[in-house]
């Protein structure tokens, strides 16, 4: 694949050569050891480090955010100043996006949680707005678009009700095509019913079921089960208790070597070893839609997780299309651009409709004579 569709911002070309020597204003996504590596290696970490790990993946902490947005202090200006050139909104540099698109085909990938819908204390309340819905359902008439998600498909599914999107979840290992045939696929698009992790189903559900007795004993602890992976989500856990929290997963893991545990957003993510990822399952469905290979095609990816750094890195290694990472705080990451928050999201998805709609308004049309 050659590197001539990526979208680099223009403050980006300023300021590379102070970034590559610059540190992170942040330590994200945090450092791996222990968690990123297999269960069996990771083990001898002590849990104080898993809890500075747990820490340094939840940089919008409640105390630090709000002393940050209360009273920023010179030098974390400044880095915000820096960290938005280097991510300028998505928003501010919507003409340049736009610019990069033409010739191609648009292709919207989108993280659900902290994206489409607020995070919020029950993971079972994240439900998205309706007009959110319907910005969705007008993105999807434009331009092929998946929800990639850390839930289980079925879930997510059951949150955006919308048929005609693709749907990956598990972190891209439970991947699925819309019910309704998109017309925008190429001839040698394929079928889409995609399960990787599927040899996994009995541990998996046989380690929520132990984590879930495990961690009844944590006052605000919730143990989820996504089918291909296991959530255990620490948002209403008293930052004291999170030290036992850990302990409590690092007694059933220990047991199951060939699970690996990942972090996302004040939450430990218990996955199968595989190599597959949200840039896994980006490629895929590049693929299925007809796409692979082809330089007629701007993949777009919008998430606001530590998972979904996995995509930004494969788009900009692909040196095709570009990420938007969804934050309201400096962090380091793959992404090109950046939009605070999901209202934000809505706003760029609203004003990438409205340019689709009017540009094939203002097509000239052929006519046939006779």
């Amino acid at each position: 694949m050659t590197k001539q569709n990526v979208v680099v911002p223009e403050a980006m070309a300023i300021s590379v050569a102070a970034v590559a020597n610059s540190s992170p204003l942040f330590t994200y996504p945090p450092p791996r050891s222990g968690f990123g590596a297999g269960v069996a290696g990771g083990f001898a970490l002590k849990i104080n480090a898993w809890v500075e790990s747990m820490k340094a993946s939840s940089p919008t902490h409640a105390k630090a955010a709000a002393a940050l947005a209360a009273a920023p202090s010179v030098g974390a200006q400044e880095e915000h100043a820096t960290w938005i050139m280097r991510h300028p909104s998505a928003l501010s540099k919507f003409e340049q996006i736009i610019s990069a698109s033409r010739e191609k085909q648009i292709v919207m990938f989108l993280d659900y949680d902290g994206t489409l819908s607020p995070i919020v204390d029950d993971p079972d309340s994240a439900f998205m707005s309706e007009a959110m819905r319907d910005a969705v359902r007008n993105l999807a008439r434009y331009f092929p678009t998946a929800i990639v998600s850390g839930r289980c498909r079925d879930k997510v599914y059951k949150f955006v009700k919308l048929a005609e999107l693709y749907y990956a979840g598990s972190h891209g290992m439970d991947i699925k095509g819309p019910a309704r045939g998109p017309r925008y696929r190429k001839a040698k698009a394929k079928s889409v019913l995609f399960q990787p992790a599927s040899d996994f189903l009995p541990m998996i559900t046989e380690v929520y079921n132990v984590l879930f007795e495990k961690t009844k004993s944590t006052p605000g602890a919730k143990v989820e089960n996504n089918k291909f992976c296991v959530s255990v989500h620490y948002r209403c856990v008293d930052e004291k208790s999170w030290s036992v929290l850990a302990e409590q997963v690092k007694s059933v893991l220990k047991e199951y070597p060939k699970l690996r545990l990942t972090q996302g957003r004040k939450v430990l993510e218990i996955r199968p070893t595989i190599k597959w990822d949200k840039g896994k399952a980006l490629e895929f469905l590049l693929e299925s839609l007809g796409f692979a290979d082809c330089n007629d095609v701007l993949p777009v990816y919008i998430g606001d997780d530590r998972t979904d750094e996995d995509a930004f890195k494969v788009l900009r290694d692909r040196g095709q299309g570009f990420g938007i990472l969804v934050s309201k705080f400096p962090k380091e990451t793959n992404a090109s651009y950046s939009l605070r928050e999901p209202s934000e999201v809505m706003d760029f998805l609203l004003r990438l409709v409205e340019w689709k709609r009017l540009s094939l308004k203002a097509r000239p049309r052929v006519s046939i004579g006779i």
